[in-house]
């Protein structure tokens, strides 16, 4: 059996919230916020369970939690709106070793997808609004461009076509649990950062590592076999 540090990387696919850019504290703000203007408390253990997942999944967490009475549709109109005027009154911070990573990846040669949960116009925004639009991602896969979000494979099985590599050639950055199940679904050799949340048990054992930081996915990178011309 290939063991995966004798697998052949040809490509990287990256998430985004919580991985490149620290956005997850200001979506739970946002969440807060807008559910405090109809009157309702959402608390940081109950949005803990939105981490990774895609918007649909999120809505339905809310309606079972609160029923019909609750104004969905509504607040579902008002919770970006909050959320940008988070971000551009707070800013959005990229990740400690994101630019490092990033300015790796192109020295070797590594082409490189983001595939996120959010939906294009929001993925847009917060790239921009963290100064990542600079970096030369080869294609950009958001939520609303694939039937089922993470924990399914979708999303990677997705970005890896448009790369036009296999999945078990991409390495796959992940903060969440959801996200490792994807990308683990999907075959390819999963590293966990942690954001918010530690993973479980399981979850340790279905990724191929568990870092701190972005710092030591290069340090990781470095030490698999590249596809040859890429250095």
């Amino acid at each position: 059996m290939t063991t995966i540090q004798n697998r052949i990387v040809k490509a990287v696919v990256l998430d985004m919230d919580g991985l490149m850019i620290d956005t997850e504290p200001l979506y739970m703000r946002a969440f807060q916020k807008a559910a405090k203007e109809f009157g309702y408390e959402l608390t940081d253990y109950f949005l803990m369970g939105f981490v990774g997942r895609p918007d649909n999944d999120c809505r339905n967490i809310i309606a079972e939690q609160f029923g019909t009475g609750f104004p969905l549709d509504t607040f579902w109109e008002r919770w970006p709106q909050v959320w940008r005027e988070e971000a551009l009154t707070n800013g959005i911070d990229r990740k400690p070793g994101l630019p490092e990573l990033l300015s790796y990846l192109s020295e070797v040669g590594l082409p490189s997808a983001i595939a996120t949960s959010a939906y294009r116009d929001q993925a847009e925004f917060s790239l921009n609004r963290a100064s990542v639009t600079t970096y030369p991602f080869t294609h950009i896969v958001t939520g609303d461009e694939v039937s089922r979000g993470k924990p399914a494979p979708d999303i990677f099985l997705e970005a890896a076509r448009r790369l036009g590599i296999k999945p078990r050639q991409c390495v796959a950055l992940e903060d969440s649990e959801n996200g490792i199940k994807a990308a683990t679904s999907a075959g390819m050799i999963s590293i966990m950062v942690p954001d918010l949340i530690q993973p479980s048990e399981e979850i340790r054992k279905s990724a191929w590592r568990v870092v701190d930081s972005l710092h030591e996915v290069r340090e990781l990178l470095s030490g698999l076999q590249i596809a040859s011309g890429s250095r």
